[in-house]
């Protein structure tokens, strides 16, 4: 089929399908729309108008021409002959004649190289020092408020009296003479004059409980062994 005879066709075909479209269109508002008879008729004119055009503009204009044209075949260049390479020369050139070879300059002697310096003695060791000998218990120190007297770092190892056993001793100053390093009866019975002074100055809230209550001579009862008629009343849990 020829060009013309494509085009033709495809816009018979399109304008043919747009009326067919544009009568059914006209129907159904006639019928369904209750249009008039001319509306109808004029509906089914436009669209069959804008069917056809919307066909032509977007089928047959797209419909590719056929090519009229062989393509041509390439045609074979015909090889070009190699140009004639020159002959050589008959005449060589004469060899120049090697040039002297120079004489290789004298090397500076090597200078001789400086004596290693001799290394530091690596430091020595330093001598581990001694164990540091624990501190002994500050002894009493002499004062116009009296002599502190012994005391120590911790209970032994049979463990803390009860102070309480003690007239004038409750738990909290108790608690206050084993803060200042007394836990025994043995130390308190060991007091003297100035000790007692300078306990009874230093005891915060209970100043002259020592020598007022006669802690010292308490003591030495208690850790003889014996009892005192306070130490008996707290055992039988009268006291405390």
């Amino acid at each position: 089929m020829s060009v013309n005879s494509g085009g033709l066709s495809c816009a018979a075909m399109s304008w043919g399908l747009a009326a067919v479209l544009g009568a059914v269109a006209g129907v159904l508002l006639a019928v369904l729309g209750d249009w008039s008879f001319m509306q109808a008729v004029f509906a089914a004119v436009i669209v069959a108008v804008a069917v056809g055009l919307f066909l032509m503009l977007t089928i047959c204009r797209s419909l590719p021409a056929p090519a009229n044209t062989k393509a041509e075949a390439p045609k074979a260049e015909a090889p070009k002959a190699a140009a004639p390479k020159a002959a050589p020369s008959v005449a060589t050139a004469a060899s120049k004649p090697a040039a002297a070879p120079k004489a290789a300059a004298p090397k500076a002697a090597a200078k001789p190289k400086a004596a290693a310096k001799p290394k530091a003695a690596a430091p020595k060791a330093a001598a581990p020092k001694a164990a540091a000998k624990p501190k002994a218990d500050p002894a009493p120190v002499a004062g116009d408020a009296g002599s502190k007297p012994a005391t120590l770092s911790a209970a032994r190892a049979s463990g803390a009296d009860d102070l309480k056993m003690i007239k004038g001793v409750g738990p909290k100053l108790e608690k206050m003479l084993n803060g200042m390093g007394f836990y025994h009866f043995d130390q308190i019975a060991a007091w003297k004059a100035a000790e007692v002074a300078w306990v009874d100055q230093n005891l915060e809230g209970f100043k002259g409980r020592v020598s007022r209550d006669n802690w010292v001579e308490q003591a030495k009862t208690l850790a003889a062994g014996g009892q005192t008629e306070f130490s008996k009343r707290v055992g039988d849990g009268e006291v405390y």
